[in-house]
Parts: structure tokens; sequence; C-alpha cells
């Protein structure tokens, strides 16, 4: 089934949705790297960035967004959008950055991602955006093969720490001019 076959949904959190939140990103984020990362500095990291405290910081920032993705009417993923002073490197007025997109595994693989890209594609038009950016790990081969599949291109790279491991992402960017 692709997913212009399902029911599929946004609603932008709140702080009301702090808890579900902070669930489904410490699951996501634990199903998607933590075979790979040494456990006790990715428990640190788990205890320090995916925290109810860290996470209710970011939520009530005024320019940053996240949003739930529903199918039907569970919770099957999320996403977080950064405009000017939420982004982590860029600062550019004529981005969005996607700082985080992820999909329960039970999920993956039906057409969610893609979805949710479109999503993020329309908003940032919405917003008159000229590009969207976002620092994917490097070893993320399935992650880099998908951005590249929707037009993303690496343009740099910056360090990402998982406790005291010292990781590179890979930053790449849409242009949306070109859309």
């Amino acid at each position: 089934m692709k997913y212009w076959e399902m029911e599929l949904s946004l609603h932008r959190c709140t702080l009301e949705d702090l808890d579900q939140l902070v669930l489904i990103s410490r699951t996501t984020f634990t199903e998607a790297f933590a075979e790979q990362n040494d456990p006790a500095d990715f428990e640190h990291y788990l205890n320090t960035a995916l925290t109810k405290e860290r996470m209710g910081s970011e939520l009530t920032h005024p320019h940053a967004t996240f949003y739930f993705v529903f199918k039907h009417n569970e919770l099957v993923g999320f996403f977080k959008i950064n405009d000017v002073e939420a982004q982590t490197d860029i600062f550019d007025a004529t981005s969005y950055e996607l700082e985080r997109i992820y999909v329960l595994t039970h999920y993956q693989g039906q057409g969610i991602g893609d979805w949710i890209m479109e999503q993020v594609i329309r908003l940032a038009k919405e917003a008159e955006k000229r590009f969207i950016w976002l620092g994917v790990w490097e070893k993320n081969t399935a992650a880099i093969r998908f951005y590249e599949k929707k037009g993303f291109i690496k343009f740099g790279k910056h360090p990402y720490y998982i406790g005291k491991d010292k990781q590179m992402d890979w930053l790449m960017k849409l242009d949306l001019t070109t859309l």
C-alpha cells in the first residue's frame, strides 16, 4: 500500500503532547541508532538530549515546530523543522532546517517518509523558503540514499556527539526554487 492510499495526517505538537513526543523521540532514536553506538555514550545522549526538560524547551521555542504523523489515528512518526533562530548551523532566513524526521520501525517501507517529506516541502514553500537543509549521520547510508532520491545534495559537514563519541553529520540541502 502506498502512502497516498493511507489515511495520513499531521498534528502540530503543543506542550500537551510533550510526554508522547519524548516517548516517540526516544523510541525512534533507539531503534535507529542504539546498535551502532557505545551503550554508555548512547544512554548519556538519551538522558541529556531526549529528556522531558530538554524537549519541552525545544517544543516551546518560537522558531521550532514539531509535528506528529498519524496513520489513521495511530502515531507512526514525527518531524521537527527549525526556522532561523532555532537552526543549528546555517541560520538563513530563506531556509528551514529539518532537524528530525523519524518513522517507527514497524511503519517504515510504507511510503510514510515520502509523505512526510512532501509535507515538509509544502510547509517550506508556504513559508516562502528557498531551501531545506538537514544533518544526517555519514554512516546512515539508507537515510542518505532517501535524501538523495528527494533531490538533496551534500554541501558540508559538522560534528555531532553521542555522549563522548564525536561523529560526523553530512549537511545536505534541497533547492526549493527548482521544484
